[in-house]
């Protein structure tokens, strides 16, 4: 036994000073033409405060490779004649995996005689340059590193300003009031619907994201009057790119952590000598909950089980003559049940209120993406997607007396969606650009469902539409001017058709920016919105008991329309400390509300697990949302970073009564503060602490009426106070430790996530208990522990 742990430990010794030989890793990257995409050849790149200077040069395709990139954190510039410089600030080189950098330099709109070094805000700008206003780019590193995230960007992006907090459970993006139906999502160009694990139509969150982080690039988050580009959405966009594998090199990750199970390859794929190399990505998950029940483990009685798994693949095929082709796809599927057990824990939250839950739901996106230059300054990409959603729910009362299940309520959704898509990009010269773009989306819906009405005793239909073909078309048009390099004006129009009501609109586009001093800019953006109901809710039945009869009388709902107009002030206090306070107000108009339920509207939808099904729905409700939102950020440099974020604000809606009332997401006030320090250990090994605290005011609800539930025996509300309550102060803090170590051909990490440290009981809502008769109040997270592990080779 002693011989075999002294060869064993030999073994480990002897492979690790194998591995350990190395001592510099290769970056690779590209740097192009921001406007057009064009390759710049001969640009210069170096690796700042490098000792002797590191740097090289591009080839013909843009195409750059850095040898000898000492382990550690790394800000690399680019630059080229007649163009900006570009700094991709504090980029972690590794053992295990090698950095793929891309840069993106602006042509200079005005020719200098004299050199000027002028400060520049390069961290937050968006990767859209027709973005000038309420928008930043983010990092796949900040979705790792902030504390609390769990490597989710939806969940990343709740620390900015406008975004509220307060669901644990869900990852929900809550934007300045609005429903979080109102965030467009796309990737690589392609709208897609709800990507997360759980995701039902008409929301957008779920409690684990189907977008993996490692798959993840630079991405943008817009969160008010955005570019014509982007449609379909009131209040904000979601602009995920994907990476592209290695195309040198076969490099391999595996991983376990809250979500799930993960393995991953990714390499070049041969193209034929004297051609470019292609490369692929393919990527595994299985919930990790899942894995640990099915070897037999107890997690514990009556404890719900998410089950979720996801695959992605992705393929990227250059061309020198017919442009690059990129196929993605991405597949994940999730069921849970909850409340199916009468004792233990886990029954606490559900069957108390009455009711045990069945949920499934799957996700497929299967998209072409193509990109050619027609020459130097034009650009063309187009998409064609086909994407399939579904979701299945099964929702029973329970009696719990006798301890038994009566079918209640069930529904079944099935969405095709078909979509293609053209963008022209074309610049005049250094001050003009255009551009110019077209899609579809053809739906095809089936959706059943229906609810035993206790009135009737009888089952009725809410839903039954069967494969229902509807189209929505776009296109847009933006235009760029620069006056000078520190001026410059984006306007747009974009316009839509929807052919299930044959409704259109036509929405003007403005943004502008006037960078003052060296350290001063202001914005300014406005923008007209439309975006249509989910399809489900065009489909409503309304049954009429004394006929036996169903009518649809929410078919001919128009958009749901609004104006944003957003001034905000930025100011570069430092090479690394920033100021931002941004002032916006909205008005929503033609908001769906209802005749019968005078306190509806749609502008609501989201706040829940489910989508309420009412009819007879009219264009008649209006909203508005206003606020202040203040940024303070000191970016990582030195080891260290700090953000601070406060947002003020008040959200009103009006329904069919014309009484204004408060959103479901009116918090009123929202506060992030995040700090992290990065340790270095040796040559070879990082200590990274972090650190998240959030208040925000407390969640709206509407009170239970416990007379009428006591006498109906089911849980009963007062809907004349609708959202006039609010539960307490929503208040959390986690912290995050993480450890990385380098091996020369490997890298490995361990991180430690502690979340909601202090252990604070956050309302989540009050249910009626049908036994007691009693109103119980249900609370968020408690302090979790959670765990990563991640290997690199």
């Amino acid at each position: 036994m002693k011989r075999a742990i002294i060869l064993l430990a030999s073994f480990w010794v002897l492979s690790f000073s194998a591995f350990s030989q190395k001592t510099g890793q290769t970056v690779r990257g590209t740097v192009i033409d921001a406007t057009t995409g064009n390759p710049l050849l001969g640009a210069t790149i170096i690796v700042v405060e490098s000792n002797p200077i590191k740097g090289t040069t591009t080839n013909d395709n843009g195409e750059f490779e850095i040898t000898g990139v000492t382990y550690g954190r790394w800000s690399f510039t680019a630059s080229f004649i007649g163009y900006g410089s570009k700094t991709i600030q504090n980029i972690m080189v590794t053992s295990g995996k090698q950095p793929i950098l891309k840069f993106k330099l602006e042509e200079k709109a005005t020719t200098l005689k004299d050199v000027v070094v002028r400060a520049k805000i390069e961290k937050e700008k968006p990767l859209n340059d027709m973005a000038v206003i309420s928008a930043r780019s983010f990092s796949v590193e900040e979705t790792e590193r902030f504390a609390g995230s769990l490597g989710d960007p939806a969940r990343m992006v709740a620390n900015y300003a406008g975004v509220m907090p307060g669901n644990d459970s869900r990852n929900d993006i809550v934007i300045r009031g609005n429903s979080p139906m109102g965030v467009l999502w796309r990737i690589d160009g392609v709208e897609v619907p709800n990507p997360n694990h759980f995701g039902a139509q008409g929301t957008t969150g779920g409690p684990v994201s189907m977008l993996n982080s490692n798959l993840l690039t630079n991405s943008d988050f817009i969160t008010s009057a955005f570019p014509a580009e982007y449609g379909n959405a009131l209040s904000g966009v979601f602009d995920i790119n994907l990476r592209s594998g290695n195309r040198e090199k076969y490099e391999f990750t595996g991983q376990v952590g809250f979500n799930g199970f993960e393995a991953a390859i990714e390499g070049p794929i041969p193209m034929g000598k004297n051609r470019q190399k292609g490369s692929f990505i393919a990527d595994y998950r299985y919930s990790t909950l899942q894995l640990v029940s099915n070897m037999g483990m107890n997690i514990g009685a009556g404890t719900a089980i998410p089950e979720y798994q996801d695959l992605s693949l992705i393929v990227d095929l250059p061309t020198k003559k017919a442009g690059k082709f990129k196929f993605i796809q991405l597949y994940g599927n999730s069921f849970i049940s909850m409340g199916r057990s009468f004792s233990g824990e886990g029954s606490t939250n559900y069957n108390q209120s009455g009711y045990a839950t069945d949920f499934g739901a799957l996700l497929n996106v299967t998209a072409l993406t193509h990109t050619i230059m027609l020459s130097e300054k034009t650009r063309i990409n187009s998409s064609i997607s086909f994407q399939r959603s579904s979701s299945n729910t099964k929702l029973d009362s329970i009696d719990l007396l006798n301890k038994t299940y009566f079918p209640w309520y069930t529904g079944s959704l099935l969405e095709d969606k078909l979509t293609a898509s053209i963008k022209y990009k074309h610049k005049f010269n250094a001050k003009n650009n255009i551009t110019l773009g077209a899609s579809s989306n053809t739906y095809l819906t089936s959706f059943n469902d229906s609810v035993y009405m206790r009135e009737y005793h009888k089952r009725i239909e809410v839903t039954n539409q069967d494969q229902r073909t509807t189209t929505l078309y776009k296109g847009y048009a933006n235009w760029q001017h620069k006056f000078s390099d520190l001026v410059t004006l984006n306007t747009g129009i974009y316009t839509q058709f929807y052919d299930l009501n044959n409704e259109s609109s036509v929405e003007p586009r403005i943004g502008f920016q006037w960078q003052l001093t060296q350290r001063q800019t202001i914005s300014f953006g406005y923008g007209m919105h439309s975006q249509i109901q989910p399809r489900t809710a065009y489909f409503n039945k309304q049954y009429d008991q004394t006929t036996n009869t169903y009518s649809e009388n929410n078919l001919n709902m128009k958009f749901t329309r609004s104006h944003h107009f957003v001034l905000g002030y930025d100011l570069l206090a430092g090479q690394d400390f920033r100021i931002k306070l941004e002032a916006y107000h909205q008005i929503l108009y033609n908001v769906p509300v209802s005749r019968v339920t005078e306190e509806f509207s749609m502008l609501n939808y989201g706040s829940g697990f489910y989508l309420p099904s009412l009819d007879s729905l009219v264009n008649n409700g209006n909203g508005q949302n206003s606020g202040v939102e203040l940024t303070i950020e000191k970016f990582l440099t030195k080891g260290y970073y700090g953000l601070v974020t406060i947002s003020v604000f008040d959200s009103k809606y009006q329904g069919f009564d014309k009484k204004w009332r408060s959103t479901s997401f009116n918090t009123n006030f929202a506060a992030n503060i995040l700090a992290g320090y990065e340790w270095k250990i040796g040559k070879k090994s990082f200590l990274t602490l972090d650190a998240r605290t959030v208040w925000s005011g407390g969640k709206r609800y509407t009170p239970i009426d416990l007379a009428a539930s006591i006498a109906a025996n089911e849980e009963k509300y007062d809907w004349t106070k609708t959202n006039d309550k609010k539960y307490s102060d929503y208040f959390r803090c986690d912290l995050r430790i993480g450890f990385k170590q380098n091996y020369g051909k490997f890298s490995q990490e361990w991180g430690l996530d502690l979340q909601n440290i202090t252990g604070h009981k956050n309302i989540f809502n009050e249910s009626f208990n049908t036994l007691t008769h009693e109103i119980n109040t249900v609370y968020q997270q408690g302090f979790i522990p959670m765990m990563l592990y991640r290997l690199n080779f």
